[in-house]
């Protein structure tokens, strides 16, 4: 967080002085009124500068945007970040030529993605945002394979009459599941473990 603390003749001028430091612009700004001044007499005798502090505020979306190229610059796979915003859900979607190293196995490394940039974006905002990262549809291709595990392990559980556990899945997964599954009226599902080993039971109902 980017802050000085400067003077001038007037407020406006303590201000000016402040931008100059900061090299940034007004509408980026926070200001703190320490002291307003005193203009003196024949604004020489008795006179006493003004005193701000100037604090430039971050804009959680572009400090996301930073991170998420940062990390693709690091693993060697630049990428280019859209992002797409419907309330307090904010999606990043990532393209680039090595896309596949930022998604990792079973999407992996776009889960711890995505916990980090979520991370990152709240540390620097007045109110709470879920953040999803995606690439080359991988979330929407990922659903699809969770419903259709879904429905395989639950014929398994009502064939078998034992309980059915599947690998730990962070949470917005666990819900594909869980809502997959709830017009099956032979099993019930719920989750079990602790975070990150937090996973879903699918549990055949007695008879």
């Amino acid at each position: 967080m980017k802050q000085v603390t400067a003077t001038g003749q007037t407020v406006e001028k303590a201000v000016i002085s402040a931008l100059s430091q900061l090299e940034t612009s007004q509408d980026r700004i926070e200001t703190q009124v320490i002291d307003e001044g005193k203009r003196g007499i024949f604004g020489i005798f008795g006179s006493r500068p003004a005193i701000v502090k100037v604090t430039v505020k971050i804009d959680p979306f572009e400090e996301a945007i930073q991170y998420l190229k940062s990390i693709g610059e690091q693993l060697g796979a630049p990428v280019e970040v859209e992002v797409k915003k419907e309330g307090k859900l904010v999606q990043f979607i990532l393209t680039g030529d090595k896309i596949a190293l930022l998604i990792g196995k079973r999407g992996q490394t776009l889960n711890s993605l995505q916990y980090l940039t979520q991370l990152v974006m709240n540390r620097h905002s007045s109110q709470f945002y879920t953040v999803l990262v995606d690439a080359e549809d991988y979330r929407n291709r990922r659903n699809d394979t969770l419903i259709q595990l879904a429905g395989r392990l639950a014929q398994k559980a009502v064939k078998t009459g034992r309980d059915v556990a599947l690998e730990p899945m962070p949470s917005y997964e666990r819900k594909v599941i869980h809502t997959a599954l709830m017009g099956n009226k032979q099993i019930k599902t719920y989750s079990d473990g602790s975070e990150p080993h937090r996973h879903i039971v699918i549990s055949p109902v007695k008879k």
